[in-house]
Parts: structure tokens; C-alpha cells; sequence
């Protein structure tokens, strides 16, 4: 059987990149090296996220993103900004959409999702 541990994004400034992904998600360092990161989640299990200094060029739209699921999707996307995230416009996105595209400091681009209307999402967070 086969789990997601780790999702890795590719940084220039593993400092800075540590100090936004860990506020953004509440996680804390589990391995560092000169080149990468491992946070995980501060409380409980989850999906880590790995930062690894290697040089690699940014391709848009990105191949893969994630989606983070906000209860109060509004004030995360406020406090993802304040941190040093930007909103980014999409001509594509339907006026009626659940999400909303922001980047982090380096333009890795991530999603966040009004989990609001998702009956399953209470459901899967309380395990």
C-alpha cells in the first residue's frame, strides 16, 4: 500500500520559504539540512511538505499545485497575504468559483478552497 508523505516544492530561499509554509500551515520543522526542509503538522498526522533548494525553472500554468481547504476562506486568504502570498488572476476561473489562486513569496502557486459548502470536509478533519 502506497501513502502520500511528503509533497516537495522546489525553493531558492529555504529560510524564507520555511518561515512562510510553516506560519501558512501551522508546521514545524521535523529534518533540516543545507538544501531541505521537512515541515510537518505541529499537531497530529498529515501530508508533509518538503523544501528543497534545488534550482528549477517555473512553468505556468504549474503541473501540480496543492488545494488547501479553508472553513473561512476569506480571512485565510487575508492572512496568507499578510504573510507574503499573492492573489493571482485567471482569466479561466468561473465567476462562480470555490477557489481562489494565490502564490507563495517564490510564485509556487497553491489554491485555496472554500471548504464551507463541503459537507464531507468536517467530516474528514475529525478523522
Amino acid at each position: 500500500m502506497l501513502a502520500v508523505g511528503s509533497i516537495v516544492i522546489r525553493v531558492s530561499d529555504s529560510a524564507r520559504q520555511e518561515a512562510f509554509w510553516s506560519a501558512a500551515l501551522d508546521y514545524v520543522a521535523g529534518h533540516r539540512s543545507d538544501d531541505f526542509v521537512l515541515l510537518r503538522p505541529r499537531e497530529g498526522a498529515g501530508v508533509s511538505v518538503s523544501l528543497d533548494a534545488v534550482a528549477s525553472e517555473r512553468a505556468l500554468p504549474p503541473r501540480i499545485h496543492l488545494d488547501l481547504y479553508a472553513d473561512d476562506q476569506g480571512a485565510e486568504v487575508a492572512r496568507l497575504i499578510a504573510l507574503g502570498a499573492r492573489e493571482v488572476h485567471w482569466d479561466g476561473r468561473p465567476a462562480d468559483a470555490d477557489y481562489v489562486i494565490l502564490e507563495d513569496p517564490e510564485g509556487n502557486r497553491f489554491c485555496v478552497v472554500d471548504a464551507a459548502g463541503w459537507a464531507g470536509w468536517s467530516a474528514h478533519r475529525e478523522g
